[in-house]
């Protein structure tokens, strides 16, 4: 179960299958069906003795009031399974069907809606929440993405996703300038699925505390000094032993940049404490997405 109130394992190694993917050698196309028909209902009755399990765990005291929501113990889910996936099953059509398992496990065991601004494109965060978070998690609309994250930091909504950070200048805010952390971190990054060099399309956000996976990348928002320049920024990070995967800066209203780096950073990450700059605030650490092939 996606949220059961136990520490993250360690990241699984590759698992040799416990059977091979190979189907019986049937010749009749009825045979096949039934075999089908056969698998469906063995398919069912797992699923329905796994949302008995989550429903018992919802009812009684075993949770101890941790967190439903628990977006490093669902990465590890999934990279344990993608690991031991074989044969003809694809593994965007296996993280699908996983991600709304995991969503109504979730739904099971309290209000779960998501929070997302009002926006229109192919890469939209209702796309992504919906591919996320299954498609009957109810999503919450607000004008702007202060205004989701405002739900958010208000218990009105359990996440907010929130579409990437832009490198162009605009003389409003972005909401990363103003996000307020460690109330508010950024938990996940979507696609789970991605190529390698791919950025993100979009983060969630939540009242979560950050939990490692093996394998996280973290987010470092920067209040630079007057002789910060970009290019100097990514040197002082690379020199750091953080090597920017991608940096914007922003001027206005106030000079800021903000970092995607390697690894699970922690307050007291001495690296941090090295750097020279004005401020620094971790916005969040995440699981690393898994290559779609």
């Amino acid at each position: 179960m996606s949220d059961q109130n136990a520490p993250l394992p360690a990241e699984p190694k590759p698992a040799t299958p416990a059977m091979a993917s190979t189907a019986p050698p049937f010749r009749d196309l009825a045979a096949v069906r039934a075999e089908i028909d056969r698998i469906d209902d063995a398919l069912h009755d797992l699923l329905m003795q796994r949302a008995d399990l989550v429903a018992h765990m919802a009812a009684s005291r075993l949770k101890n009031g941790a967190p439903t929501f628990r977006p490093g113990r669902e990465a590890l889910i999934l990279r344990r399974l993608l690991q031991r996936n074989r044969g003809a099953l694809a593994r965007p059509a296996l993280v699908r069907f996983w991600r709304e398992m995991i969503a109504a496990s979730l739904a099971q065991q309290g209000n779960f809606t998501v929070a997302i601004p009002a926006e229109t494109g192919e890469d939209s965060c209702a796309r992504l929440a919906r591919a996320h978070f299954g498609v009957l998690t109810p999503l919450k609309l607000h004008s702007t993405p202060f205004r989701a994250l405002a739900a958010v930091a208000g218990g009105e909504s359990a996440v907010a996703i929130l579409p990437p950070p832009e490198d162009a200048e605009r003389p409003d805010p972005a909401w990363w300038m103003q996000m307020e952390a460690p109330r508010l971190r950024v938990v996940a990054a979507l696609p789970f699925l991605a190529a390698p060099d791919a950025s993100p399309q979009g983060y969630a956000i939540a009242t979560l505390a950050p939990e490692p996976t093996g394998r996280d990348r973290s987010l470092i928002r920067i209040e630079p000094g007057a002789d910060h320049s970009r290019p100097r920024i990514a040197a002082l990070l690379t020199a750091a032993g953080l090597p920017p995967r991608w940096l914007i800066r922003r001027e206005s209203p106030l000079p800021m940049a903000l970092a995607e780096v390697p690894g699970f950073l922690a307050e007291d990450d001495s690296r941090l404490a090295a750097l020279p700059f004005p401020r620094l605030t971790i916005l969040g650490t995440y699981a690393e997405p898994e290559p779609e092939a």
